[in-house]
């Protein structure tokens, strides 16, 4: 047994002890989207109770930790804030929260990210559904030897964003009158935003969005079996595509002003189950 499988082992052991039940499904909010949810039965707790590495902050992410009960038989996890890349985590740390999760018996993972949009006609403040995904982060959390329980050691990323739960967030987006747009995400490493020529690029190759999040997760979460679906927040168009400058407090900004849209849809579809 490898060092993440113990640390994963004493996560397990240590949530048992707590006594909060096993989830249904995994939420991780994205930059400036950590917005309240159906009322939380259990916590906050700060996300470094839930994790075996130090947190360290990150402007817009809270990192805190709610167990939900959208559903009567769904609890459902929900992190306020994730661990980037970015910011020195090795994969396997971005994705801990996802594998303890799926350890724990969650089925679903859903996620909310901030995004630069690459389509002139795309908007600050739109929600955009991602149905496919680029790592170009250069990471990917299944080198190595992962646990053959865990999953197959090659597994197929065809309906990485599961169609079924696609079609049921456009569902209850449209039920409560909220624009949804659709899109390929393109993941990089960041922190720094890209250049014009980058995006010039992400352009030719087929994406929509762009982000420095996300597609480690996801790549964990089909690992293990989870239903993932995940939506962007158009927080700025990307270089080159505006002369506009990027900054972060952009992306905060567009994620308060948008946040009530998030909060109804993702609340919509919880309870839906």
């Amino acid at each position: 047994m490898d060092q993440r499988e113990k640390d994963l082992q004493q996560a397990v052991e240590q949530w048992h002890r707590r006594g909060w039940p096993k989830p249904w499904g995994l939420v991780i909010s994205g930059s400036g989207l950590a917005v309240d949810l159906t009322p939380p039965t259990h916590g906050p707790i700060p996300l470094a109770e839930l994790l075996p590495f130090p947190v360290r902050s990150v402007v817009g992410h809270p990192h805190s930790v709610e167990m939900l009960l959208p559903h009567p038989e769904r609890p459902v996890l929900y992190l306020r804030g994730r661990v980037h890349a970015y910011q020195g985590y090795d994969p396997d740390q971005v994705v801990f929260p996802v594998r303890l999760a799926a350890l724990l018996g969650a089925k679903v993972l859903i996620m909310t990210n901030a995004a630069g949009g690459l389509d002139p006609q795309s908007h600050p403040g739109q929600l955009s559904l991602v149905r496919d995904h680029l790592n170009l982060s250069g990471l990917n959390p299944l080198r190595g030897e992962p646990p053959a329980e865990w999953g197959p050691r090659f597994p197929d990323m065809t309906a990485a964003y599961d169609p079924a739960l696609r079609r049921k967030i456009f569902a209850a987006a449209s039920q409560l009158g909220i624009e949804l747009g659709e899109g390929v995400y393109a993941g990089l490493a960041g922190p720094s935003y890209e250049t014009p020529a980058e995006i010039r690029m992400l352009q030719v190759i087929g994406a929509d969005l762009v982000g420095m999040s996300t597609v480690l997760e996801v790549i964990a979460g089909r690992h293990m079996g989870l239903r993932c679906a995940v939506i962007s927040l158009i927080t700025n168009l990307a270089a080159g595509v505006t002369d506009e400058p990027l900054d972060h407090e952009e992306v905060l900004h567009f994620g308060r002003a948008a946040a009530t849209d998030v909060q109804r849809l993702l609340n919509k579809v919880l309870a839906e189950g």
